[in-house]
Protein backbone atom coordinates (compact mmCIF):
# COMPACT_ATOMS: atom_id res chain seq x y z
CA UNK A 1 0.00 0.00 0.00
CA UNK A 2 1.42 3.42 -0.82
CA UNK A 3 0.61 6.18 1.22
CA UNK A 4 -0.61 9.14 0.14
CA UNK A 5 -1.01 13.23 2.04
CA UNK A 6 -4.66 12.37 1.68
CA UNK A 7 -4.34 9.26 3.46
CA UNK A 8 -2.53 10.22 6.61
CA UNK A 9 -4.36 13.93 6.90
CA UNK A 10 -8.15 11.96 6.83
CA UNK A 11 -6.28 9.35 9.57
CA UNK A 12 -5.21 12.51 11.88
CA UNK A 13 -9.13 13.63 11.90
CA UNK A 14 -9.92 10.57 13.05
CA UNK A 15 -6.70 10.51 15.36
CA UNK A 16 -7.99 14.20 16.51
CA UNK A 17 -11.41 13.55 17.57
CA UNK A 18 -10.43 10.34 19.49
CA UNK A 19 -8.27 12.22 21.41
CA UNK A 20 -10.43 14.74 22.24
CA UNK A 21 -12.61 12.38 22.87
CA UNK A 22 -10.02 10.95 25.44
CA UNK A 23 -9.76 13.79 27.26
CA UNK A 24 -13.66 14.69 27.51
CA UNK A 25 -13.53 11.10 29.33
CA UNK A 26 -10.23 12.14 31.34
CA UNK A 27 -12.51 15.38 32.74
CA UNK A 28 -15.57 13.32 33.49
CA UNK A 29 -14.08 10.48 35.17
CA UNK A 30 -10.77 11.71 36.64
CA UNK A 31 -9.25 9.01 35.06
CA UNK A 32 -5.36 9.09 35.00
CA UNK A 33 -4.15 6.32 32.50
CA UNK A 34 -6.94 7.86 30.40
CA UNK A 35 -5.53 11.31 30.33
CA UNK A 36 -1.99 9.99 29.51
CA UNK A 37 -3.57 8.17 26.91
CA UNK A 38 -5.33 10.98 25.42
CA UNK A 39 -2.37 12.87 25.60
CA UNK A 40 -0.05 9.86 23.76
CA UNK A 41 -2.74 10.09 21.18
CA UNK A 42 -2.94 13.44 20.14
CA UNK A 43 1.32 13.15 20.02
CA UNK A 44 0.91 10.10 17.74
CA UNK A 45 -1.98 12.65 15.45
CA UNK A 46 0.87 15.13 15.14
CA UNK A 47 3.16 13.20 14.22
CA UNK A 48 0.64 11.59 11.64
CA UNK A 49 0.04 15.06 10.69
CA UNK A 50 3.29 16.24 9.96
CA UNK A 51 4.18 13.36 8.37
CA UNK A 52 0.96 13.97 5.92
CA UNK A 53 1.49 17.78 5.27
CA UNK A 54 5.13 17.11 4.21
CA UNK A 55 4.29 14.25 2.05
CA UNK A 56 1.71 16.65 0.91
CA UNK A 57 4.51 19.00 -0.12
CA UNK A 58 6.49 16.62 -1.88
CA UNK A 59 3.99 15.33 -3.80
CA UNK A 60 3.27 18.96 -5.41
CA UNK A 61 6.62 19.09 -6.17
CA UNK A 62 5.98 15.79 -7.69
CA UNK A 63 3.02 17.35 -9.65
CA UNK A 64 5.22 20.36 -11.38
CA UNK A 65 3.86 23.09 -8.87
CA UNK A 66 6.74 23.04 -6.10
CA UNK A 67 4.54 25.06 -3.14
CA UNK A 68 4.23 24.77 0.76
CA UNK A 69 1.19 23.22 1.51
CA UNK A 70 -0.47 26.45 2.28
CA UNK A 71 -2.29 28.15 -0.67
CA UNK A 72 -6.27 26.61 -0.30
CA UNK A 73 -8.65 26.69 2.41
CA UNK A 74 -8.32 22.88 2.55
CA UNK A 75 -4.62 23.19 3.40
CA UNK A 76 -4.83 26.66 5.70
CA UNK A 77 -8.03 24.46 7.73
CA UNK A 78 -5.13 21.37 8.13
CA UNK A 79 -1.95 24.18 9.17
CA UNK A 80 -4.41 25.54 11.82
CA UNK A 81 -5.22 22.52 13.25
CA UNK A 82 -1.52 21.56 13.31
CA UNK A 83 -0.28 24.57 15.17
CA UNK A 84 -3.23 24.57 17.41
CA UNK A 85 -2.26 21.25 18.75
CA UNK A 86 1.47 22.16 18.81
CA UNK A 87 0.93 25.21 21.03
CA UNK A 88 -1.82 22.49 23.27
CA UNK A 89 1.34 19.91 23.41
CA UNK A 90 3.76 22.51 24.37
CA UNK A 91 0.86 23.98 27.29
CA UNK A 92 0.47 20.12 28.61
CA UNK A 93 3.95 19.75 28.95
CA UNK A 94 4.73 22.99 30.98
CA UNK A 95 1.33 22.74 33.24
CA UNK A 96 0.97 18.85 33.54
CA UNK A 97 -2.72 20.07 33.10
CA UNK A 98 -4.97 17.14 31.13
CA UNK A 99 -7.98 18.19 31.37
CA UNK A 100 -7.47 21.71 29.23
CA UNK A 101 -7.13 19.14 26.61
CA UNK A 102 -11.12 18.65 27.00
CA UNK A 103 -10.91 22.27 26.33
CA UNK A 104 -8.25 22.71 23.35
CA UNK A 105 -8.15 19.55 21.57
CA UNK A 106 -11.37 20.09 19.82
CA UNK A 107 -10.95 23.12 18.00
CA UNK A 108 -8.31 20.83 16.11
CA UNK A 109 -10.67 18.08 15.52
CA UNK A 110 -13.09 20.28 14.19
CA UNK A 111 -11.18 21.99 11.52
CA UNK A 112 -9.96 18.90 10.60
CA UNK A 113 -13.45 16.88 10.18
CA UNK A 114 -14.48 20.13 8.04
CA UNK A 115 -11.33 19.70 6.14
CA UNK A 116 -11.83 16.35 5.53
CA UNK A 117 -15.66 16.04 5.47
CA UNK A 118 -17.11 19.23 3.91
CA UNK A 119 -18.47 19.17 -0.05
CA UNK A 120 -17.05 22.88 0.25
CA UNK A 121 -13.96 22.05 1.02
CA UNK A 122 -11.98 21.32 -2.16
CA UNK A 123 -8.52 18.53 -1.51
CA UNK A 124 -6.42 18.62 -4.13
CA UNK A 125 -3.23 20.11 -4.84
CA UNK A 126 -3.31 23.07 -6.95
CA UNK A 127 -1.16 25.20 -8.62
CA UNK A 128 -0.28 28.78 -6.93
CA UNK A 129 -2.22 31.37 -8.83
CA UNK A 130 0.27 34.71 -9.22
CA UNK A 131 -0.93 36.34 -6.14
CA UNK A 132 0.38 33.35 -4.06
CA UNK A 133 3.74 32.75 -5.81
CA UNK A 134 6.01 35.44 -2.80
CA UNK A 135 8.98 33.97 -0.79
CA UNK A 136 6.33 35.72 1.65
CA UNK A 137 3.47 33.32 1.31
CA UNK A 138 5.65 30.51 4.03
CA UNK A 139 5.88 33.20 6.62
CA UNK A 140 3.09 35.29 6.66
CA UNK A 141 0.46 32.27 6.72
CA UNK A 142 2.45 30.67 9.56
CA UNK A 143 2.94 33.71 11.23
CA UNK A 144 -0.69 34.48 11.34
CA UNK A 145 -2.16 30.85 12.02
CA UNK A 146 0.33 30.96 14.94
CA UNK A 147 -1.88 33.90 16.32
CA UNK A 148 -5.08 32.05 15.03
CA UNK A 149 -3.92 28.53 16.81
CA UNK A 150 -3.15 30.73 20.08
CA UNK A 151 -6.31 32.47 19.92
CA UNK A 152 -8.21 29.43 20.26
CA UNK A 153 -6.82 27.63 22.71
CA UNK A 154 -7.13 31.00 24.93
CA UNK A 155 -10.47 30.67 23.94
CA UNK A 156 -10.76 27.14 25.56
CA UNK A 157 -9.69 28.45 28.41
CA UNK A 158 -11.79 31.19 28.55
CA UNK A 159 -14.91 28.96 28.61
CA UNK A 160 -13.22 26.81 31.14
CA UNK A 161 -12.66 29.76 33.39
CA UNK A 162 -16.53 31.08 32.86
CA UNK A 163 -17.54 27.45 33.72
CA UNK A 164 -15.27 26.87 37.02
CA UNK A 165 -16.34 30.44 38.10
CA UNK A 166 -20.04 29.82 37.73
CA UNK A 167 -19.95 27.37 40.71
CA UNK A 168 -18.55 30.04 42.96
CA UNK A 169 -18.18 27.63 46.45
CA UNK A 170 -19.68 24.47 44.98
CA UNK A 171 -18.79 20.99 44.99
CA UNK A 172 -19.66 20.11 41.96
CA UNK A 173 -17.08 17.55 41.11
CA UNK A 174 -17.09 18.20 37.23
CA UNK A 175 -15.67 21.90 38.21
CA UNK A 176 -13.93 21.16 40.59
CA UNK A 177 -11.56 19.20 38.43
CA UNK A 178 -10.71 21.91 36.02
CA UNK A 179 -7.55 23.96 37.75
CA UNK A 180 -7.62 26.79 39.93
CA UNK A 181 -8.83 30.00 38.36
CA UNK A 182 -6.00 31.88 38.86
CA UNK A 183 -4.14 29.03 36.89
CA UNK A 184 -6.44 29.32 34.09
CA UNK A 185 -6.55 33.31 33.85
CA UNK A 186 -2.85 33.37 33.85
CA UNK A 187 -2.58 30.72 30.80
CA UNK A 188 -5.30 32.70 29.23
CA UNK A 189 -3.12 35.72 29.55
CA UNK A 190 -0.72 33.95 28.64
CA UNK A 191 -1.99 32.31 25.18
CA UNK A 192 -3.30 35.80 24.37
CA UNK A 193 -0.23 37.71 24.45
CA UNK A 194 1.98 35.28 22.28
CA UNK A 195 -1.12 35.30 19.77
CA UNK A 196 -1.17 38.82 19.53
CA UNK A 197 2.58 39.37 18.87
CA UNK A 198 2.31 36.75 16.07
CA UNK A 199 -0.94 37.92 14.88
CA UNK A 200 1.19 41.57 14.80
CA UNK A 201 3.98 40.28 12.85
CA UNK A 202 1.38 38.50 10.23
CA UNK A 203 0.09 41.28 9.70
CA UNK A 204 3.08 42.93 8.97
CA UNK A 205 5.03 40.55 6.79
CA UNK A 206 1.15 40.34 5.01
CA UNK A 207 1.62 44.19 4.58
CA UNK A 208 5.28 43.95 2.77
CA UNK A 209 4.02 41.03 0.44
CA UNK A 210 0.77 42.90 -0.57
CA UNK A 211 2.98 46.61 -1.43
CA UNK A 212 5.50 43.46 -3.35
CA UNK A 213 2.43 41.76 -5.11
CA UNK A 214 -0.36 44.95 -5.74
CA UNK A 215 1.95 48.40 -5.01
CA UNK A 216 0.14 49.01 -1.88
CA UNK A 217 0.93 48.02 1.74
CA UNK A 218 -2.88 48.47 2.83
CA UNK A 219 -5.88 48.80 0.60
CA UNK A 220 -9.18 47.80 3.18
CA UNK A 221 -10.06 44.50 1.11
CA UNK A 222 -12.17 43.06 4.05
CA UNK A 223 -10.16 39.80 5.12
CA UNK A 224 -7.12 42.78 5.98
CA UNK A 225 -9.40 44.83 7.38
CA UNK A 226 -11.12 42.15 9.19
CA UNK A 227 -7.58 41.09 10.73
CA UNK A 228 -7.50 44.69 11.69
CA UNK A 229 -10.49 44.71 13.88
CA UNK A 230 -9.49 41.26 15.83
CA UNK A 231 -5.84 42.48 16.13
CA UNK A 232 -7.90 45.64 18.11
CA UNK A 233 -10.16 43.19 19.86
CA UNK A 234 -6.65 41.35 21.62
CA UNK A 235 -5.00 44.75 21.82
CA UNK A 236 -8.27 45.90 23.82
CA UNK A 237 -7.94 43.12 26.24
CA UNK A 238 -3.98 43.02 26.67
CA UNK A 239 -4.63 47.17 27.44
CA UNK A 240 -7.24 46.83 29.83
CA UNK A 241 -5.13 44.03 31.64
CA UNK A 242 -1.90 45.78 31.93
CA UNK A 243 -3.97 49.22 32.72
CA UNK A 244 -7.38 48.96 33.91
CA UNK A 245 -6.12 45.27 35.77
CA UNK A 246 -8.89 43.34 34.13
CA UNK A 247 -8.94 39.62 35.01
CA UNK A 248 -11.64 36.69 35.28
CA UNK A 249 -14.73 36.99 33.59
CA UNK A 250 -13.99 40.03 31.54
CA UNK A 251 -10.69 38.62 30.04
CA UNK A 252 -12.71 35.52 29.55
CA UNK A 253 -15.72 36.92 27.51
CA UNK A 254 -13.27 38.88 25.65
CA UNK A 255 -11.01 35.98 24.87
CA UNK A 256 -14.19 34.02 23.20
CA UNK A 257 -15.42 37.26 21.89
CA UNK A 258 -12.00 38.03 20.08
CA UNK A 259 -12.10 34.24 18.73
CA UNK A 260 -15.69 34.62 17.34
CA UNK A 261 -14.01 37.78 14.80
CA UNK A 262 -11.16 35.24 14.37
CA UNK A 263 -13.67 32.95 12.91
CA UNK A 264 -15.15 35.44 10.66
CA UNK A 265 -12.31 36.96 9.72
CA UNK A 266 -10.95 33.18 8.59
CA UNK A 267 -14.76 31.57 7.46
CA UNK A 268 -16.88 34.48 7.16
CA UNK A 269 -15.02 36.55 4.72
CA UNK A 270 -13.96 34.16 2.78
CA UNK A 271 -17.73 32.69 1.67
CA UNK A 272 -19.56 36.02 2.34
CA UNK A 273 -17.34 38.79 1.57
CA UNK A 274 -15.22 39.18 -1.86
CA UNK A 275 -12.00 40.90 -2.38
CA UNK A 276 -7.79 40.50 -2.82
CA UNK A 277 -8.26 37.36 -0.54
CA UNK A 278 -10.99 35.49 -2.18
CA UNK A 279 -8.91 33.00 -3.45
CA UNK A 280 -8.87 31.67 0.22
CA UNK A 281 -11.86 29.88 0.11
CA UNK A 282 -10.50 27.74 -2.98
Amino acid sequence: MILSSSYLLSLTTFIYLGAAALYLIHWIFRVKRVGALAFFVTIVGFIVQTLGLALRWRESYQLGYGHAPLSNFYESLVIFAWITILVYIYIEWKTKRRVIGAFATPFASLAMAYASFSPNVEDTIQPLIPALQSNWLLAHVVTCFLGYASFAVACGLGIMYLMRGTEKGSRNPLLMALPENKIIDDLMHQTMVFGFLWLSIGIITGSIWANSAWGTYWSWDPKETWSLITWFIYATALHARFVRGWRGNRIAYLSIFGFASVIFTYFGVNFLLSGLHSYGSQ
